[in-house]
């Protein structure tokens, strides 16, 4: 376990604010809309694996289940095929990549407003190809490491042919091939975990050792996030705890 999840742990508490901010809600729906739309139009969460992790998602976030229902009846209603979902790279400041993923109904609104936002925090908009070489798409189950013990991590591991394990104070990361998203229901039956979902992670980390860039990037990842468009954003940087404090 390398123990380098400082950036997981800032996303976990950047979801906090975003329930704060009132707009979490709203990106949820659209994850569920847009599993719909690329499922084919298959609403039962049983055999449409991103929409039963978009569900899961959603409810770990205390969303009402009228408002679930409503984004499974989106997906399948009028206007459905406009809302598409959109990988925008780019770079920030002293080299770090990002992978932003967005659900939009207009793509060139969307990469318009980002470029504007990238712009004023000191990056940059990436062409196609150009950054996300750089991340492996996979699948990322998180466990509190208050519910399980570290030997059975290593064994549900196995089970999902996991590539890499990682960990910080209080959770633990198993990540495992993309492809092996369907059978997670199965293999973590009776497991009490955090999180199940699609991950981009990053095949080399930058480290941050200057707090004044640090806070840069942290500053310019609000910002993208703050967007109705942006689900999340990904970054190949970590930022040790002592400049983070």
């Amino acid at each position: 376990m390398s123990g380098h999840s400082k950036w997981a742990n800032i996303k976990r508490q950047k979801q906090a604010a975003d329930l704060k901010r009132g707009n979490l809600f709203s990106k949820l729906s659209r994850a569920i809309t847009i599993a719909v739309i690329e499922g084919g139009g298959i609403t039962d969460p049983e055999h449409n694996v991103k929409l039963r992790l978009a569900i899961e998602k959603a409810k770990a976030a205390n969303m009402p289940k009228e408002n679930i229902n409503r984004a499974i009846e989106r997906g399948v209603g009028k206007g459905a095929d406009d809302l598409k979902e959109l990988i925008i790279e780019a770079f920030g400041p002293e080299g770090v990549s990002f992978l932003i993923l967005a659900a939009t109904d207009s793509t060139n609104r969307t990469i318009s407003q980002i470029r504007q936002i990238l712009e004023r925090g000191g990056g940059k908009l990436g062409s196609v190809g150009s950054v996300i070489y750089q991340f492996t798409r996979c699948g990322l189950v998180t466990f509190s490491k208050t519910n399980i013990k570290e030997e059975k991590i290593f064994e549900l591991a196995e089970k999902i042919d996991a590539f890499d394990i990682d960990s910080d104070d209080s959770f633990f990361y198993i990540y495992f091939p993309f492809q092996n998203l369907g059978k997670i229901k199965e293999v973590m039956s009776g497991e009490n975990y955090q999180s199940v979902e699609a991950d981009f992670k990053p095949n080399s980390l930058i480290k941050i050792n200057n707090k004044e860039t640090a806070s840069k990037l942290l500053f310019l990842i609000d910002q993208l996030e703050a967007h109705d468009d942006v689900q999340k954003v990904f970054g190949n940087f970590e930022i040790p705890s002592d400049v983070m404090q």
